[in-house]
């Protein structure tokens, strides 16, 4: 297919709210306006919706933002996500993750060198993508490092991410180019 299924929206089309974040976000990541933005913002109200819910995941959640982010790029990484995961890893090295954190997402939980708390985390996220579930044993080391809410968060973080990764591939939200003039 040479066309996306839905193809990104211009300023008319997506109201002033996504395009403006597509082209900030672009900006940001040194690329064309984000193409996720224009994509979903063709659906106005539900855009809105998801992005109130979104930025209270990220970056406005409990959880500090280097383990959203390597909850997000987990995500992305077992999802076979590209789109995500070559946002993420640009915002994860601003949120401080350093490249072995980076590189070690492939090798998953059971990888040297992480901290219990990371390595109760992502085995949730490991654990509730492949069976929408989080054994018992993986809970109460959860729940070691992590009090109500935070849990609560992160399954919502670890769903919500999972979401996102199937609306992007499903809707063939395309890795936007190079900006202009760079």
């Amino acid at each position: 297919m040479t066309e996306p299924r839905i193809r990104p929206g211009r300023l008319g089309e997506v109201g002033f709210l996504a395009w403006s974040i597509a082209r900030l976000g672009g900006r940001t990541a040194g690329t064309e306006p984000l193409n996720l933005f224009l994509v979903l913002g063709r659906h106005k109200r539900l855009f809105r919706g998801w992005l109130f819910f979104a930025g209270l995941l990220m970056p406005g959640g409990l959880l500090p933002r280097q383990e959203s982010e390597l909850v997000i790029l987990r995500v992305a990484h077992v999802r076979g996500s590209a789109y995500e995961e070559t946002h993420h890893r640009r915002i994860g090295r601003r949120a401080g993750l350093i490249q072995t954190d980076l590189d070690r997402i492939a090798l998953g939980p059971d990888a040297d060198g992480w901290t219990p708390r990371r390595r109760a985390i992502l085995s949730a996220v490991d654990e509730l993508l492949a069976s929408r579930d989080i054994g018992d044993p993986t809970w109460a080391a959860l729940r070691e490092h992590l009090d109500e809410r935070e849990a609560i968060e992160l399954v919502l973080l670890i769903g919500h991410y999972d979401m996102l990764a199937a609306a992007i591939a499903a809707l063939d939200v395309r890795r936007e180019g190079p900006r202009r003039g760079r």
